[in-house]
C-alpha cells in the first residue's frame, strides 16, 4: 500500500474508463491526483467523494485539443501542488473513419485527441517534474500493434503514440524520466461499448454476436476490467519499475497473438 505517497500525478480522460480507474488507484496508493477531462461534473463527483476521506484529488476541467485550455490545468496543479512526479495520458477518443467515406473531420479529431493531446500535455507538464523519478505513462492500444479495416485513424494515433514513446523515453532518459506505454485490448468500458455497437449495426448482426466474435479472437475470452489496466500502470509509475523506459505492455489476454 501507499506505493505512490508523496506523489503528484496527472491523468487525463479521468472521468470514466480506464482514466478513471488509473486515478481512483493513485489516490488508493497515497497520490495526489490532478483529474482532468472535458466531463468536469464527474469529475467533481469522484473529486468530492475521495475527498470526504483525504483531501488529495482535484478535478479540472481539460480539453486536450487546446493548448490554452492544457497550460490552464497544468498552471492550477502548479499552483495547488506546486510540482508533478507522474503524467498519465489516457485522453482518447475513436471511431470508423473508412477511406471510402467522408470522415475527414472525424479523422482529424481522432488525431488530435489521442496524439495531439498526448503531445500537448506532456509539452506543458514536464516543466513541473523538477527532480528524478518522473514517470510519463501513454495509453496506446493493441490497434497500436495492428491494424483493424475501417480504424485507419486510430490505429494511426495508437501506432503514433508507440513511436511518441519510445522517442521520449531516449529524450527523457538523461533527466530520470522514465517514459512507457501500455496498449489494452477489449476493456469493458464505454468506448468499447459503442465500437461494439457500431460495428455490430454495419455487420447486420447483434451486439451480443459481434462481442462473441471479438472474444473469438481473445484467447483469455474475456474483457478486461478497467481495474487491471490500472494495476499495470500503478507498477509502470512507481518507484519499482525506475528501471523500466521505453516500452510498450500489452494488456490485451493474448489478442495480439491472433
Amino acid at each position: 500500500m501507499n506505493k505512490l505517497a508523496e506523489k503528484v500525478a496527472l491523468v487525463t480522460g479521468a472521468s470514466r474508463g480506464i482514466g478513471r480507474a488509473i486515478a481512483q488507484t493513485f489516490l488508493e496508493q497515497g497520490a495526489k491526483v490532478a483529474l482532468c477531462s472535458r466531463s468536469l461534473p464527474e469529475l467533481e463527483s469522484l473529486a468530492d467523494a475521495w475527498n470526504q476521506k483525504s483531501r488529495r484529488a482535484l478535478a479540472i476541467e481539460c480539453d486536450v485539443t487546446s493548448q490554452s485550455s492544457v497550460d490552464r490545468a497544468v498552471a492550477e496543479i502548479e499552483n495547488s501542488w506546486g510540482k508533478l512526479h507522474i503524467v498519465v495520458n489516457n485522453a482518447g477518443i475513436s471511431g470508423r473513419t473508412p477511406i471510402d467515406e467522408d470522415a475527414d473531420a472525424l479523422w482529424q479529431q481522432i488525431l488530435d485527441v489521442n496524439l495531439g493531446g498526448s503531445y500537448r500535455v506532456a509539452r506543458r507538464a514536464l516543466p513541473l517534474i523538477t527532480s528524478g523519478g518522473g514517470r510519463l505513462l501513454n495509453i496506446s492500444s493493441v490497434l497500436g500493434r495492428f491494424g483493424v479495416p475501417g480504424y485507419a485513424a486510430y490505429c494511426t494515433a495508437k501506432h503514433g503514440i508507440l513511436g511518441f514513446t519510445r522517442a521520449l523515453a531516449l529524450e527523457l532518459a538523461p533527466r530520470a524520466i522514465t517514459v512507457n506505454a501500455i496498449c489494452p485490448g477489449w476493456v469493458d468500458t464505454d468506448m468499447a461499448e459503442q465500437g461494439i455497437q457500431d460495428t455490430a449495426q454495419i455487420l447486420g448482426i447483434t451486439p451480443e454476436a459481434f462481442k462473441e466474435q471479438a472474444l473469438d479472437g481473445v484467447p483469455l475470452r474475456r474483457f478486461i476490467d478497467p481495474k487491471e489496466v490500472a494495476q499495470l500502470a500503478l507498477y509502470l509509475c512507481s518507484d519499482d519499475a525506475s528501471m523500466v523506459t521505453g516500452q510498450a505492455y500489452n494488456i490485451c489476454g493474448g489478442q495480439v497473438m491472433n
